[in-house]
């Protein structure tokens, strides 16, 4: 049978995997950072009407520029994020992902290079990949957050186009100072000049605040968002920067025509009106995440601070064993690769429960099992 290397793929996309994670039946699903509470009812309602009305004009192209979405959107992040954001600082795409696609279309490809510090979002590699951008591998710390210096030395030397900093970071969960920022957009000013994007995509559920502020006489800078998380609308997939207008006239070069939907738009706006009852259940999440931080280090594990919807744990003599073992208890929690770490998503209390037990279960039987947390001065 014809393979994918039997293809003539482009060099750089050979030997790679597609993004994802395992979508498994199973009792309780934590691994892919979903909300776990379902859309409220009258939000539902809502949903309902404004499909039903976009529905009357299907046969019509969308608002091709999204106006009215992005203008709802300013508002929210204007109310919410400690800086006024206008309808022109504001772009919408099919989710937080083709927001970065199209700034490394607009801003990377070839000839150019993408730097991010690893371990963090995986898709910002593969995106920069599937656009012909190189992508450079930036140090973080033994504890996960950036090593300012080192990081302003590769910034330095590889003089990159794009900067990608997470923050809250994934899968760490750990966010990054302002100082840190302004730092790294500093040396990236000095170097290029590049572009520098901050990924906001768990910033609903940090201790702190955005950094939408530090976009304030900053062109280069960028803030993007995604609707994913907070307003758990994973399925809807919208996403959406902040940035300066140039920014946002930029990338509308690489567009494609109509990119979202009618329906999308519909759901989004729908979605707003009810922003304060979704928000709502974020603070549930923030408080069965600071119990499941809690709860873990009683176990013996050892836990990255968290300012996201997700808890990396750790450290295992065998993550991969370990993350079997719990899926053997009927919960699944998410393997990223980082050795000897997992990484759970916060659910509902019974679910938390449910992760907790399996927890308990598998260190009560570990023994010299592979599995078993490493002392923690290991």
């Amino acid at each position: 049978m014809t393979g994918i290397d039997d293809l003539p793929v482009r060099d750089e996309l050979r030997g790679k995997t597609p993004y994802g994670a395992p979508q498994l039946d199973v009792p309780v699903r934590l691994n892919t950072n979903e909300n776990p509470y379902p859309l409220p009812e009258p939000l539902v309602e809502r949903i309902a009407e404004r499909v039903r009305e976009a529905a009357r004009g299907l046969n019509r192209y969308p608002d091709r520029d999204a106006v009215e979405l992005r203008t709802e959107l300013a508002a929210y992040l204007t109310k919410t994020g400690g800086h006024s954001v206008a309808t022109e600082n504001v772009w919408a795409a099919n989710g937080s992902n083709e927001v970065i696609q199209q700034l490394l279309q607009t801003f990377g490809g070839p000839g150019r290079s993408a730097i991010g510090f690893e371990p963090s979002y995986s898709m910002h590699g593969l995106i920069a990949r599937g656009t012909g951008t190189h992508w450079i591998s930036g140090p973080r710390n033994e504890d996960f957050t950036i090593d300012l210096a080192a990081a302003e030395q590769a910034i330095a030397e590889s003089r990159p186009d794009v900067v990608f900093i997470t923050s809250p970071n994934n899968p760490t969960g750990n966010a990054v100072p302002p100082e840190t920022v302004l730092a790294l957009y500093e040396a990236a000013q000095a170097a290029k000049p590049s572009m520098v994007v901050v990924d906001e995509a768990y910033i609903e559920f940090s201790h702190g605040r955005s950094l939408l502020p530090l976009l304030e006489g900053r062109p280069n800078l960028v803030v993007s968002r995604t609707m994913s998380k907070a307003f758990g609308a994973a399925g809807l997939r919208l996403g959406y920067l902040a940035a300066d207008p140039a920014v946002v006239d930029a990338v509308q070069l690489v567009r494609l025509p109509y990119h979202l939907s009618a329906v999308t738009q519909a759901t989004a706006l729908a979605a707003l009106e009810h922003t304060d009852t979704l928000l709502g259940y974020v603070e549930q999440l923030k408080t069965e995440r600071d119990r499941l931080v809690t709860e873990l280090r009683a176990l013996g594990c050892e836990v990255t601070e968290s300012d996201a919807n997700f808890v990396q744990f750790g450290r295992f003599a065998d993550s991969h064993e370990a993350w079997r073992k719990i899926l053997d208890r009927g919960v699944l929690v998410r393997d990223n690769g980082v050795p000897g770490w997992l990484r759970v998503s916060a659910g509902t209390p019974k679910e938390n429960d449910a992760f907790l037990d399996a927890v308990r279960e598998l260190l009560g039987s570990a023994g010299d099992d592979p599995a078993s947390p490493k002392e923690q001065n290991a």
